[in-house]
């Protein structure tokens, strides 16, 4: 039987080790350009052999760890035992990089050097010299270009072929006193452990890391020792123990780059940096990323976008005949200068397009042919139909949307973009770090709540937590087309607003949380690598729209349908006569639930049973609050003249309850999933239920605030709703402004690209 092989990807984050682990195996894990992306380690096998397994582990910086993921990080590498690794090092950036390979190189594991982005380096015309890389590092060096495919078959194949082979010694050694102290070390406590392990373990003690000295268990006498012998050598050179290995590791990597690399436009302005200059710059980054994400929604959601979903809806769900073709909008104007005497003829429609049937239409001929039974013909077509339907015809709007992004994330903006907030979160004694599983959550909320590992500040991670589902995630973007189009009439400001109310909320929430007992504390440093802009491939973005795309169709195709039917039956049966059976909706068993709860939501503006069943029906799955509209709003019961399903609902809502009814769902308790989630991470029934009841409680005030003070605004009159807002607003702004306990705040960096 061939023998198993276990291969490790390691490497800085955003190095790109998810993108060669893709390539090597056929798996499509997420991709972005900031660390925490992978928070737990994947396993896939080899394309070309199956014996051999790949193993993707969560970017780190060094075999020291601080955060949840660098523990996974190099737990696996002492424990599982992989019979390689790969060490994914950018080539843009060898100085940082190779500070974790020199550490890597200690394990005693067979080691391979994969030099990624060698495109880039090889565009900006700078040069590698891998050959003597690999004779200083004494271990074998491969040029990739993971995005491009380009060797990484051949690392596979090399390193595959090591397995099993003689154990990698590590060439660089440190000065004679950490030399002396380190033998001291191994021969005081590690003598005994096998051969392979002892140098590592020795340059962890050394360093005093509390992990090591916890698992080895060591006796207090050998410790003393030890203690004694770090001492000796930190007098002698006058450093802390963990300051002097770091400064001569990076002495070594210098000594070796010199003679391994030559850059062509030394001490120049990089392409990125230039760039840079514009769009990180101090005054002018906020005002850039405001427009840019405005761009992104208003044509995703509220222009090009909302004309595809426009046709979709009626198209193909709207129930009716329909017009389509690409002149129809000519065409109508023709049907209307007709009308109006402007022309004498009346225009002909086969040269603009043609009159088509909806899905509605074609399924009720076929199921009134077979003489289908009438409640079954209702849960088709009034629940499944016009439930399912109501969702998936916002699908074009998020693609568009989701193209946009994977543009943003693949060109290296959304990285600029997490740096940029940063300035804003220390400003506010926030970490920096909150914004990347942030910028994640505009995916979906339970990776984005899984990305809080990266923060090794256990305060921070929580707040993190806790507010990151505050930005739009997938599945809201239905519920914000849906109010900026059936209630707004397509207002430009809608979409991106709510965009920017998330970013607001989780500003704010932090502020107020950080101030209070529970999460006061010490800020985070942030230490992020900026990678260089460039082009990301027509593959890449069409995949990831792709990927986003299917999730969510997916979803729609499971528990939103089995949701939609759930709220179909609850709303056509009930009690009548004595009997249950098929009744009118106002008389049906979710009326009666519906109306038990309205109450609570009528100083939001949206007391109505229907409005307040679509908020509950949200907590399954956000969509589902477009899908039942789509049920609740399916026939003409507002507006007598067979007016579509949205302006039904439009006729039943005001425009400022309706933005009270989004600002709600937004900033609410997110969906079933991501609850789950949030209590993984929390890993406390405590403190998940602090953090639901947080979100709820928050989004209440909110939409409150929204809702009577906008009324006041216009001209109504005061209340207890309007002095309850007042009230609310007055604890916002003492929560945010009272003086804070002073914190050690300590400034973010970013690595350049060298």
């Amino acid at each position: 039987m061939k023998m198993r092989i276990k291969i490790a990807l390691a490497g800085n984050p955003n190095s790109g080790k998810t993108t060669l682990f893709n390539a090597l195996t056929g798996l499509n894990q997420f991709v972005g350009n900031w660390p925490g992306v992978t928070v737990e380690k994947k396993e896939g096998r080899f394309r070309e052999d199956e014996n051999i397994i790949i193993m993707d582990l969560p970017g780190i910086y060094s075999l020291s760890p601080y955060t949840p993921e660098e523990v996974v990080s190099r737990d696996y590498l002492l424990d599982e035992k992989p019979d390689v690794i790969i060490n994914i090092v950018d080539g843009t950036n060898l100085e940082r990089n190779l500070h974790l390979t020199t550490q890597l190189a200690e394990l005693g594991i067979p080691l391979v050097v994969a030099v990624n982005m060698m495109d880039v380096v090889k565009k900006k015309e700078d040069k590698i010299d891998s050959a003597r890389l690999e004779k200083e590092l004494g271990c074998r060096v491969v040029e990739i270009s993971a995005l491009k495919g380009t060797g990484v078959m051949e690392a596979a194949r090399l390193a595959a072929s090591l397995a099993g082979g003689e154990k990698h010694i590590p060439r660089h050694s440190f000065s004679g006193s950490v030399e002396h102290a380190l033998a001291h070390i191994e021969e005081a406590a590690l003598h005994s452990l096998p051969e392979g392990k002892q140098r590592f373990l020795a340059v962890k003690l050394f360093e005093r890391d509390e992990k090591i000295i916890a698992r080895l268990g060591l006796p207090d006498a050998a410790l003393k020792h030890i203690e004694n012998d770090i001492r000796l050598c930190e007098e002698e050179l006058d450093d802390d123990a963990e300051s002097i290995i770091t400064a001569e590791r990076y002495a070594y990597i210098e000594s070796i780059i010199e003679g391994c690399r030559t850059i062509k436009n030394k001490g120049k302005l990089s392409f990125s940096d230039k760039i840079d200059m514009v769009v990180t710059n101090r005054f002018l980054a906020l005002p850039i990323f405001a427009a840019v994400m405005f761009i992104v929604y208003f044509v995703s959601i509220t222009s090009v976008g909302a004309v595809a979903t426009d046709w979709a809806n009626d198209g193909i769900f709207g129930d009716g005949w329909h017009f389509l073709g690409i002149g129809s909008a000519a065409y109508s104007e023709a049907i209307d200068a007709f009308e109006a005497g402007e022309i004498s003829d009346e225009p002909d429609p086969a040269g603009y397009g043609a009159w088509v049937p909806g899905v509605p239409v074609l399924l009720g001929d076929a199921l009134e042919a077979i003489n289908c039974a009438e409640w079954l013909q209702g849960l088709i077509l009034d629940g499944i139909i016009a439930g399912v339907g109501a969702v998936l015809g916002f699908v074009p709007q998020m693609l568009i949307l989701f193209a946009f992004l994977a543009f943003l994330e693949g060109c290296g903006y959304m990285a600029r973009i997490a740096f940029i907030m940063d300035r804003i979160f220390r400003r506010f004694g926030l970490s920096g770090k909150s914004f990347i599983p942030i910028l994640i959550g505009t995916g979906c909320g339970v990776p984005g709540i899984m990305a809080s590992r990266t923060i090794e500040n256990d305060r921070d991670r929580k707040i993190t937590i806790m507010t990151t589902t505050f930005i739009p995630c997938s599945a809201k973007l239905p519920i914000i087309a849906l109010i900026s189009g059936a209630l707004f009439g397509g207002a430009w400001w809608v979409a991106p607003s709510a965009y920017f109310v998330g970013i607001a909320a989780i500003i704010c929430s932090g502020v107020m949380l950080k101030k209070t007992r529970l999460f006061s504390g010490d800020v985070a440093p942030f230490v992020m690598e900026l990678p260089a802009y460039h082009m990301p491939t027509a593959v890449y973005i069409l995949r990831s729209m792709w990927e986003r795309g299917m999730s969510f169709i997916k979803k729609a195709g499971t528990i939103i349908l089995l949701a939609t039917i759930a709220v179909w039956f609850t709303s056509s049966f009930g009690w009548g006569d004595g009997d249950f059976g098929m009744v009118d909706m106002s008389d049906s068993v979710l009326a009666k639930v519906g109306s038990g709860i309205a109450w609570i939501f009528t100083p939001l503006g949206w007391g109505d049973w229907k409005s307040a069943v679509a908020a509950i029906t949200g907590l399954i799955a956000k969509e589902n609050v477009v899908g039942t509209f789509g049920i609740l709003y399916g026939f003409s019961e507002v507006a007598e003249d067979g007016a579509e399903i949205w302006a039904n609902l439009s006729a039943s809502i005001s425009p400022l309850a309706a933005y009270s009814f989004l600002v709600f769902n937004l900033l609410c308790a997110p969906c079933f999933a991501a609850m789950g989630a949030i209590k993984r991470e929390m890993n406390n029934t405590r403190w998940f239920r602090i953090a639901i009841g947080y979100q709820c409680g928050f989004a209440y005030l909110v939409a409150l605030c929204v809702y009577q003070i906008g009324t006041l605004a216009a001209g109504g009159g005061f209340g207890p709703g309007s002095a309850a807002a007042i009230l609310t607003v007055a604890g916002f702004l003492y929560s945010l402004f009272r003086p804070a306990k002073k914190t050690t705040m300590r400034n973010s960096a970013t690595v350049p690209n060298i």
